[in-house]
C-alpha cells in the first residue's frame, strides 16, 4: 500500500509557455519549486501534496509523482526494472489501471508499443504475485501510470490527476474556437488585473475570458468543479484528505464588493452558451451580458478597466483580407473609447497584429495548440502622455 505522506520528486506540467504562471500558483500554495522548464515546474512533496495541487492549480496539465528513474537502453530492459515493481502495493487488484507516456528512444518507434510494454509488466507482476490482474485500457479512469523515457534514462509516474486539468469543468458547451482554460487563466495572470477594477471583455465567444476572470477575482479554484482524479484510485487513498482540502475550496472563495465583469459577443448563440457556462461556474451573476459588436461595449473611461479581446486569427486568405479591417478598428475602440483604461489583445496573427496601430508595452509570448501568440498589452492614456522634464 502506497503511503500519502511519503515524499518524492513531483512533475507539474503545463501547455508551453505557462510554467512562468504555474510557478507562481505552486509558490502561492507555500511550496517551493526547485525546477522550471518549458512546460513545466519540478518540486518535491507527497501524494497528499499532489491531491492539493491538483485541486487549486489553474494553468496545470498532470501533477506526477515519481516512483522509480532507472537506465533502460530499450524495451526489453524497460520490462525487465518495472515487472520487479511491487505495483500490488499501488493498484487495487479488483481496479483498472492505464497507461500514458513521453518517449524518446532509438529503438521505440511508436510510443504505444512502450505503453503495451508497462502494461504487460505490470499485469505480469499482478499473475506472479495474486495469480489475477485489474483491467486496463485507454481510458484514464482509473490509476494512472506515466512513463516518461528520454535515450537511456526512464522515468515511472503516478500520473494523480488522469483526465487533463488544463479543462476547468465548467465549460459543457465550448462554442467556436474556445481558448483552452488553462491558457485564459495564464494571460490573465500574466497582466496587470488587480482583480478589483473592471475586467471587460468585448469579443467573449463562449465566455472563457470572463468566466476565469470571476473565477480568480473571488478565488474559486478547479477543484470545485470536478469530483474523479487518478488519485483517488490508488491503495491507501483515504477520503477524508480529499474532503478537507474540497472543504478548505469552498471557505476560500469570497466577495469582491463592485466587482465588474462584462462580456459581449455580436452572436446571441454565443452568449446564450457563455451564460450556460457561467452559470455552471457559478458566477454567472457576477458577469454583465450583453448582444453587441465590440465597439458598442460599455466601458467607463479612466476607471483603470482591463479591456481584454481575443480577435479571430485568419485560417484563409479571404478571412484575413476581411479581419484587417476588424484589428484596426480594435485599435481604434481602445485608443478612441478607452481612455485610462488598460488593453489586451491576444492573436495568434502577428501580421494582423500591426494592423492594430498602437504601440504595445509588453508582447508576452503564449502558445495555443501549436500557434506562436502574443498578448499585447496597451497603456491607453486618458490625455497627452507628457515626457517628464528633465
Amino acid at each position: 500500500m502506497q503511503s500519502f505522506t511519503v515524499s518524492s520528486r513531483i512533475i507539474v506540467t503545463c501547455s508551453n509557455r505557462l510554467a512562468p504562471y504555474l510557478q507562481q500558483e505552486i509558490a502561492a500554495l507555500g511550496y517551493k519549486p526547485v525546477r522550471i522548464f518549458k512546460t513545466g515546474v519540478e518540486l518535491y512533496g507527497s501524494l497528499q501534496d499532489c491531491i492539493r495541487l491538483n485541486l487549486n492549480l489553474r494553468c496545470a496539465s498532470q501533477v506526477l509523482f515519481s516512483l522509480k528513474e532507472f537506465r533502460a537502453a530499450d524495451a526489453s530492459t524497460l520490462y525487465n526494472t518495472l515487472v520487479s515493481y511491487p505495483w500490488e502495493l499501488l493498484i487495487p487488484a479488483d481496479g483498472y489501471f492505464s497507461i500514458s507516456s513521453n518517449v524518446t528512444n532509438d529503438t521505440i518507434s511508436n510510443n504505444l508499443f512502450a505503453n503495451v510494454k508497462v502494461k504487460d509488466a505490470i499485469a505480469d507482476r499482478f499473475r506472479e504475485k495474486t495469480g489475477a490482474r485489474p483491467n486496463s485500457g485507454a481510458e484514464l479512469k482509473g490509476v494512472v501510470v506515466h512513463l516518461y523515457w528520454k535515450e537511456d534514462v526512464a522515468e515511472i509516474f503516478l500520473d494523480t490527476s488522469g483526465e487533463t486539468l488544463s479543462k476547468h469543468g465548467y465549460r459543457k458547451i465550448p462554442g467556436k474556437a474556445p481558448m483552452l482554460e488553462s491558457l485564459a487563466a495564464a494571460t490573465i495572470l500574466a497582466g496587470n488585473w488587480n482583480r478589483q477594477s473592471p475586467f471587460i471583455n468585448p469579443m467573449c465567444g463562449s465566455g472563457t475570458l470572463a468566466i476565469e476572470a470571476a473565477l480568480i477575482a473571488t478565488n474559486r479554484r478547479p477543484g470545485l468543479y470536478r469530483n474523479n482524479y487518478s488519485f483517488m484510485h490508488i491503495l491507501g487513498y483515504k477520503d477524508e484528505y480529499y474532503q478537507s482540502e474540497y472543504a478548505l475550496l469552498e471557505k476560500q472563495v469570497k466577495e469582491v464588493e463592485g466587482l465588474k465583469i462584462i462580456a459581449t459577443d455580436i452572436s446571441e448563440d454565443a452568449i446564450h452558451v457563455s451564460k450556460v457556462n457561467a452559470g455552471i461556474a457559478g458566477v454567472e451573476e457576477l458577469i454583465s451580458f450583453a448582444v453587441c459588436d465590440f465597439e458598442a461595449t460599455e466601458v467607463i473611461e479612466n476607471s483603470s478597466a482591463v479591456i481584454y479581446l481575443n480577435p479571430e486569427y485568419g485560417d484563409r486568405l479571404g478571412d484575413e483580407i476581411e479581419l484587417e479591417k476588424t484589428y484596426k478598428r480594435m485599435g481604434d475602440f481602445l485608443k478612441q473609447k478607452c481612455k485610462g483604461c488598460t488593453g489586451y489583445i491576444f492573436t495568434g496573427n502577428l501580421e494582423l497584429a500591426k494592423k492594430i496601430g498602437l504601440k504595445p508595452k509588453r508582447r508576452i509570448e503564449f502558445y495555443t495548440s501549436k500557434i506562436d501568440c502574443r498578448l499585447f498589452e496597451y497603456e491607453l492614456y486618458a490625455g497627452t502622455r507628457v515626457a517628464p522634464k528633465e
